[in-house]
């Protein structure tokens, strides 16, 4: 016979269910200050209710253009866009090249001697970006209203975490294939990374020789395959699971701060790397500007009989020539430019060309510093002309894109509410 304790510890299991139904439905009906921040702090605690938000962009026709969902038409317009930049900029650079103009670093034996290659690759970047813009046109008109109607493969949910990881590692296996051409020593290569951001360090802006690029693209391309065939195989880690927001607002946000990531990362490149971005195609950078004209009154000077190597100015500095506190030959502190000279400047001074005199007289009235009336050039004088350098234009409209997509992916992560999104109250397309 069971003893009396027995018999109400198991009628008090017995009961619990039904007083937590009570308890459910007293919360319900009368709930108290007190339930409803224990209730909330329970919701809280759910995954489900934790990551996933009200806001959802699904893969369904809820948000289409003529009845066609927007997915597919945004994939093959965006690739269009990349792809005419890609021609747009190739043909820029082809019509700005003069090959009696010599290039720096293009020695004997590797002169641009046929520029039509070149300019085929541009039109043929121009034509395959008409292509995808017609894609884009007939998926937002003519095509399926769901593509996984008609192909199953590319039909997806947001929510499928083992999907988004595979089609992550797709794009990276095919950003990897078009990123190889020429190997070096990683050491080098990760070397750039491991550099200071400041002073004359400039981190990967600093690379100063095509090979390192190329090198560079190899092993960025590697990693990206491997990287690729890692998120192919695995599926998200618990604390990937926890930490991101698997939505497609979500994936928008990433992308978007990953862009402006590249797009901050260009604006440095522009502005103070020839090599990636040649001054023969954009103009001078900011540092060759100021040194051409200190070059360019250097030369004059020197013809009317000063000595460029030891002459100083009203402050004691050198007018011309001087060595920094670290030793460093630099153009004088009368010139207020004090870049640092990778060469022996005496000996050269000593045998100026007619060539480097007009070189320098083009670069320092086409400087890439603007003011706010669009006069460019170190030296506004008589002759210059009203002009803005390519560079200035590229490094500007990088930083500027740069910016409006790091502030876009800040509020797009959790999405926004599209029961009162201002475009539900305009006239539709069609």
């Amino acid at each position: 016979m069971p003893s009396a304790e027995y018999e109400g510890s198991l009628r008090s299991s017995l009961m619990l269910p039904k007083l937590l139904q009570l308890s459910v439905q007293n919360l319900v009906e009368r709930p108290s200050p007190i339930l409803i921040f224990i209730q909330g702090s329970l919701m809280k605690t759910l995954y489900s209710l934790r990551r996933f938000y009200h806001v959802e962009t699904l893969f369904n026709g809820t948000l289409a253009l003529a009845g066609r969902d927007q997915e597919t038409t945004a994939h093959v317009a965006h690739a269009g866009l990349i792809v005419f930049r890609a021609g747009a900029m190739n043909l820029f650079e082809v019509a700005h090249f003069v090959p009696e103009k010599p290039m720096l670093g293009v020695g004997p034996g590797g002169e641009v001697i046929d520029t039509f290659p070149y300019f085929v690759s541009g039109v043929l970047h121009l034509i395959s970006s008409a292509v995808l813009g017609f894609g884009g046109i007939y998926h937002a008109l003519l095509g399926p209203e769901t593509l996984e109607e008609c192909f199953p493969f590319f039909g997806y949910v947001w929510k499928d975490r083992n999907k988004m990881t595979t089609i992550l590692g797709i794009h990276l296996i095919l950003l990897g294939v078009e990123n190889t051409n020429l190997t070096l020593s990683p050491s080098v290569i990760f070397g750039y990374l491991l550099k200071s951001p400041f002073g004359g360090e400039g981190w990967i802006v600093s690379v100063d020789d095509l090979e390192d690029i190329i090198g560079g693209h190899l092993w960025l391309g590697s990693i990206c395959i491997f990287g690729g065939i890692w998120h192919i195989l695995t599926k998200p880690f618990a604390w990937a699971r926890r930490t991101l927001v698997w939505s497609g607002e979500a994936y928008l946000s990433y992308s978007l701060a990953a862009l402006s990531v590249c797009g901050f990362i260009a604006c440095c490149f522009v502005w103070f790397n020839n090599t990636a971005y040649p001054s023969e195609f954009y103009g001078p950078t900011g540092p060759e500007a100021s040194q051409v004209q200190a070059f360019t009154f250097l030369v004059r000077d020197q013809r009317l009989g000063a000595n460029v190597g030891s002459a100083q100015g009203p402050t004691g500095l050198g007018k011309y020539l001087m060595r920094s506190p670290t030793r460093e030959v630099i153009f004088g502190g009368e010139t207020m430019c004090f870049w640092v000279l990778r060469t022996p400047w005496l000996e050269p001074l000593r045998d100026i060309q007619p060539w480097q005199e007009r070189h320098s007289a083009e670069y320092m009235t086409h400087a890439s510093l603007g003011s706010s009336n669009s006069v460019g050039g170190v030296a506004t004088e008589i002759n210059a002309v009203n002009y803005v350098s390519p560079r200035s234009w590229l490094s500007t409209s990088h930083f500027v894109l740069g910016f409006f997509l790091f502030v876009a992916a800040a509020g797009f992560e959790k999405g926004i509410d599209r029961d009162f999104e201002p475009v539900l109250s305009m006239t539709p397309f069609n």
